[in-house]
């Protein structure tokens, strides 16, 4: 079973409230650059998995394709991404309909 969006963002509060507990001090502008960074992490360890995923790995890493760690590195990029938006207080529900529409615009649908 796929999770719901619904069940997705409780997870985001939960996983936020867990953050803030853990980093108590952290002023906000410094939670959000934190978190922005902590996105790049994850993209690179992502692009790291698509490259093997491609077989495009340098011999010299002596890398091997697991499937089931580019699915996790999918989901801390989409995680990280969506944690962001909980500290800066973006719906991304709402933005992801108002792009999808301009998309839609676009192309004529």
């Amino acid at each position: 079973k796929n999770m719901q969006l619904k069940d997705f963002k409780k997870f985001i509060k939960k996983e936020d409230k867990r953050l803030r507990k853990k980093f108590p001090k952290e002023k906000e502008d410094k939670r959000i650059l934190a978190r922005m960074v902590k996105i790049t992490e994850e993209v690179g360890e992502l692009a790291d998995e698509v490259l093997g995923y491609g077989l495009m790995q340098r011999r010299e890493k002596n890398y091997k394709y697991k499937k089931e760690e580019l699915l996790e590195e999918f989901a801390d990029v989409v995680i990280t991404i969506f944690l962001l938006a909980e500290v800066m207080k973006v719906d991304v529900g709402r933005a992801l309909e108002k792009k999808i529409k301009k998309i839609n615009k676009r192309y004529g649908k």
